[in-house]
């Protein structure tokens, strides 16, 4: 592992803005690699504007634009200028990752087709993250998320009942496109330490959706069912939910036979003969909600979690934001990290969700940048790129 992390001496290109490849292109930037992000002089990453809230002098700063773009370098070029052009040649030639969201056809009329990325660089990898593909009778759709949500099925199975579809709390097709985008990367990189050539990596809101269906997924494609949403409870398991007991709310996770029998050892009034089997169970799964909150509910939040875990049933609070922060479990796992701001001096983040044995670093770089504002690192880039190139001596 490099000094900076498994991905230390990769260099990246980020031509993406908004947030699935920003955040593809970040999760590269913590596992080691140098992120250069493009950027258009006037305004930058749409997500500077995007808020409240702001904060900095002038209320400037987006807390949004800082949860995707730690680790980066920021360089602003017009690439409809032909010094933007020329400058962003220089660096697709030094380049071993090229990530952009365009939509499809944008980079050929700025004159960077995929023939021309790799004439320029036959072993840049490019990850190409659209909204519903590049290609088939809807490739050139925009791609925003909550409309993904909705299009690719999700807000179908999200929310109280089949009548309200409701999105994930946060943009999590974005997010999860910018996931499965470095995962490819990843792999291309890999081959081509076998092929010496780097490939075009494609992935989209619409793909990164529906390949976290899951299970929901083959309730369609093999049992013909159309999945509805259940609202806090599983639609395949009962009990697994959200439950209320006299102070407040919690979840348990009945998952198996076995800690239904651990279950109704300790709240006798559970066992009856309706409630015998897990399939049972979701069939009546109205009735066993009825039931169980009944019995919590003469339970204190602060009794009933420490019961649970004596008897092994899976369970937990509802956490508001603030209260994971400040909770020690996150914080012993390194997901946040403190960075030093040009503007807003100290910061803290939400951190890599990746450790490696033997490296007590959260994505194993010892020390993480705090997003750049706007331009920040332009002049020492381009001064950067007129310094002679270093050829490795032949073995």
């Amino acid at each position: 592992m490099g000094s900076n992390g498994p991905l230390d001496g990769v260099l990246v290109v980020d031509l993406s803005r908004a947030l699935a490849g920003p955040h593809a292109a970040m999760m590269l930037g913590d596992l080691g690699a140098r992120v250069i992000k493009i950027e258009n002089p006037d305004g930058g990453d749409d997500t500077r504007s995007w808020g409240p809230p702001f904060v900095g002098p002038d209320d400037s700063i987006s807390t949004y634009f800082l949860s995707c773009n730690r680790n980066k370098e920021s360089v602003t070029l017009d690439l409809k200028s032909d010094f933007g052009k020329e400058t962003l040649r220089k660096l697709i030639a030094r380049a071993d990752v090229l990530v952009e969201n365009f939509r499809p056809g944008v980079l050929d009329r700025l004159g960077f087709s995929t023939d021309r990325l790799h004439e320029l660089n036959a072993r840049l990898v490019v990850l190409s993250i659209t909204g519903f593909g590049h290609d088939g009778p809807e490739g050139g759709r925009a791609g925003y998320d909550q409309i993904a949500q909705g299009e690719a099925g999700l807000m179908s199975l999200t929310g109280p009942s089949a009548d309200e579809p409701t999105r994930v709390g946060v943009p999590i097709g974005d997010l999860l496109a910018g996931m499965y985008g470095a995962y490819g990367v990843v792999a291309a990189l890999h081959e081509r330490n076998e092929t010496g050539r780097g490939r075009v990596v494609r992935t989209s809101l619409l793909a990164a959706i529906v390949g976290v269906h899951a299970f929901q997924g083959t309730r369609y494609t093999v049992a013909h069912e159309v999945p509805h949403a259940s609202g806090n409870h599983h639609p395949s398991i009962a009990p697994y939910g959200l439950f209320h007991c006299a102070d407040g709310t919690l979840q348990i996770s009945v998952g198996s036979e076995a800690l239904w029998r651990r279950f109704i050892a300790a709240f006798p009034s559970l066992d009856r003969p309706e409630f015998g089997s897990n399939p049972q169970r979701v069939r009546a799964r109205e009735a066993v909600i009825a039931a169980v909150d009944q019995v919590f509910a003469g339970w204190n939040l602060a009794d009933l979690l420490p019961k649970l875990a004596e008897i092994g049933i899976p369970a937990g609070e509802v956490r508001t934001l603030d209260r994971v922060y400040e909770w020690d479990q996150t914080r012993s796992q390194g997901l946040m990290v403190d960075v030093e701001h040009s503007v807003l001096g100290s910061i803290t983040l939400p951190g890599p969700p990746l450790r490696f044995d033997a490296n007590p670093f959260a994505g194993g770089r010892p020390v993480n940048d705090a997003p750049p504002t706007l331009g920040e690192h332009t002049d020492t880039v381009l001064a950067w790129l007129e310094e002679p190139q270093q050829v490795a001596d032949p073995e």
